[in-house]
């Protein structure tokens, strides 16, 4: 007990003395563009057309902030360093008045609608003073849909709102709040009622609605302060994405949202960012959700990456975690707070069991059409037991290699992402529910957690400014665990229990293929709202004759100030 109140402290101690330095003269302070993989694509294809990195931010950890973003959208403007297209001038404006307010000069005003709303195009109310600016927007996502072969229809309908702004230019603030309901195509419902989890996908505590959906509460929020000219701090509950690819193998967005506090520190050709998150271990579950009124477990995460742009070109960057937790919810370990320690060393001094993971990640932009990029994860490895080819049960490793190719064979705004992700059996696992690399009873990288290969493709189409087309395509084979065997597919279990020492590979235990396409048509009428149709479908195969499936949905919607989210997997 004594323990935990001593790391709150320190938590507060070092908010607090950060406060205390903050010169007169500080930079303003942005918030973050959420997470969205489309918007974020934005930001790729125009590196790679222009030929180098921004001078702004690096794209390997996401969320960016938004001034970042203006500034990056301001040198596209009047750039001669590659022929733009109408879409192109499209997408650069588009990215420009959605971040207007750290835009000189802009265009976005208006003649307000009841005298006080929409006076700037992308937002529904604003205040803007020289001590105080504030953004608030609706948020709405509804969609309806038919599966082949089923009664249940898919539908989604959140409402909410969206807040951001910024306090004498020195305090940015951050809040998303959403009220859901869903009932979910056949193979995501199938994966919440899983008695192991139940769990929605991305989300935290939900309860039942009506006999097949679910209801759950979306919160997001975050105060951010610039400490000096080259240090960020942020401190809130949100997620992050580390990476370039569709995936992360080092830490994604797929999971709920946490509590953390980051450093931030971009300094000459390095970006090098700290997190300090409170996780929660397995939270039990019940058929119409999550137990109420109980504590769920604590663990926690320090995490470290180190990203360095060698040239204007190339990236390099370096990576580690450390999850950390126990029975007795005693606290964090305060020699992970250390921000400049390796974890590790600190481990080994604290003689704890916590669960340690080291890796790296890479991005080459080149003949200003072309990406590659790549990621490895190392949880445990012995040199000796890889060149004697034994499949020793501890060598846990992750690979992922990607290319983006833009302006495909010359046609202006076609996209094309190759991706493959390669998971040893185990990784991510440890001994308990308080150190394996989850949250809330989801995984903190890939859906399918390990013991997975698996083929991704992406084509992003935008004929015109409004109109966008995008097609994604998967295909896994991945290797599933039995009640009596653990065959290292289900990162939740204890990797002590039921294994084999030797001769384990990727895709062991009952093999299963998913495969997966989705198109999606998407048109904008005003900014940031899109109607759209989409069509999935997907196929699993399995060992087990009972876990084939085939679905093949059709759905129609509308998202106003909400990211798409799809459910790959």
């Amino acid at each position: 007990m004594m323990t935990e109140r001593f790391t709150k402290l320190v938590f507060l101690c070092l908010i607090f003395g950060v406060c205390l330095q903050l010169p007169a003269s500080l930079m303003a302070q942005s918030v973050w563009a959420p997470q969205d993989a489309g918007y974020y694509h934005l930001l790729d294809r125009y590196e790679i057309r222009n030929g180098r990195f921004s001078d702004t931010y690096f794209t390997g950890f996401k969320p960016i902030g938004r001034k970042s973003i203006a500034a990056f959208a301001e040198s596209l403007k009047d750039s001669a360093d590659f022929d733009k297209s109408s879409a192109d001038e499209f997408n650069i404006q588009f990215l420009l008045n959605d971040n207007w307010e750290w835009t000189p000069g802009s265009e976005v005003m208006r003649k307000p609608v009841l005298k006080y709303f929409y006076k700037a195009k992308p937002d529904f109310f604003h205040v803007r003073t020289p001590d105080f600016d504030l953004h608030i927007n609706p948020v709405l996502h509804l969609k309806a849909g038919v599966e082949q072969d089923s009664d249940v229809r898919p539908m989604v309908n959140t409402r909410g709102v969206e807040i951001r702004g910024t306090i004498d230019d020195k305090v940015g603030f951050y809040t998303f709040l959403a009220e859901n309901q869903a009932v979910f195509p056949a193979y995501v419902r199938e994966r919440i009622w899983n008695p192991e989890r139940r769990i929605v996908p991305g989300e935290a505590f939900w309860k039942r609605f009506k006999e097949n959906g679910v209801d759950y509460f979306t919160a997001r929020a975050y105060v951010s302060i610039k400490a000096t000219k080259h240090i960020g701090v942020q401190f809130g509950q949100d997620r992050f994405f580390i990476g370039n690819g569709v995936r992360s193998l080092i830490l994604s967005d797929f999971g709920s949202s946490y509590p953390f506090l980051k450093l931030q520190t971009q300094v000459w050709k390095f970006n090098y960012t700290n997190i300090f998150a409170q996780l929660r271990g397995n939270v039990p579950g019940s058929p119409t959700g999550s137990i109420a009124n109980m504590r769920y477990p604590k663990k926690f995460m320090a995490l470290h990456h180190l990203s360095f742009n060698v040239t204007d070109n190339f990236n390099l960057g370096l990576f580690e975690a450390i999850i950390s937790g126990d029975s007795t919810n005693n606290g964090f370990d305060v020699e992970y707070l250390n921000p400049v320690i390796f974890y590790r060393a600190a481990e080994q001094y604290g003689g704890s069991q916590d669960n340690a993971m080291v890796g790296m990640d890479l991005k080459w932009n080149f003949l200003n059409h072309f990406q590659i990029y790549s990621q490895f994860v190392l949880d445990e490895f012995l040199l000796s037991a890889y060149t004697e080819n034994n499949g020793w049960w501890a060598n846990k490793w992750a690979l992922q290699l990607g290319t983006k190719y833009v302006d495909v064979f010359g046609l202006p705004n076609l996209d094309l992402q190759l991706e493959w992700n390669r998971v040893r059996p185990f990784m991510y696992s440890h001994s308990s529910g308080y150190t394996n690399y989850t949250h809330y009873s989801q995984v903190l990288t890939h859906p399918f957690g390990a013991n997975f290969d698996e083929k991704l493709a992406v084509l992003r189409y935008q004929p015109a400014g409004r109109w966008k087309l995008e097609a994604t395509f998967m295909q896994t084979e991945y290797g599933e665990d039995t009640a009596d065997r653990n065959f290292g597919g289900n990162i939740f279990r204890d990797y002590t229990e039921q294994r084999a020492e030797y001769g384990n590979e990727i895709g062991q235990g009952i093999s299963n293929k998913v495969q997966y396409a989705d198109f999606t048509l998407s048109y904008m009428p005003v900014h940031r709202l899109y109607l759209e149709l989409t069509q999935t479908f997907r196929r699993q195969e399995s060992e087990l004759a009972e876990r084939n499936r085939q679905g093949n949905i059709t759905q129609i919607g509308m998202r106003w100030n909400f990211a798409r989210r799809p459910y790959l997997f």
